[in-house]
């Protein structure tokens, strides 16, 4: 089995990918999910300046995404 190219598009989709996964866990799992989205907000601070177009579309893309959910998540109680 081949594992992706390691970049920083990966890093954030798979850090994306387990945020959405402790969302639509069964209960979710609320403070996992808010700790990577946490990293991901951490991680466009931290590379501000330094990331392609393709990357910045991205972490923004992912971040919204995922706050949209959250907050779903959030409305169900």
């Amino acid at each position: 089995m081949s594992l992706p190219k390691l970049d920083l598009t990966t890093f954030f989709l798979s850090i994306s990918a387990a945020a959405m996964q402790s969302l639509q866990a069964s209960p979710p799992d609320k403070a996992m999910a808010k700790h990577n989205i946490d990293l991901l907000e951490m991680l466009q601070e931290k590379t501000r300046g330094n990331r392609t177009e393709e990357e910045e579309q991205l972490i923004g893309h992912l971040l919204f995404q995922l706050r949209m959910s959250f907050v779903q998540v959030e409305e169900k109680k």
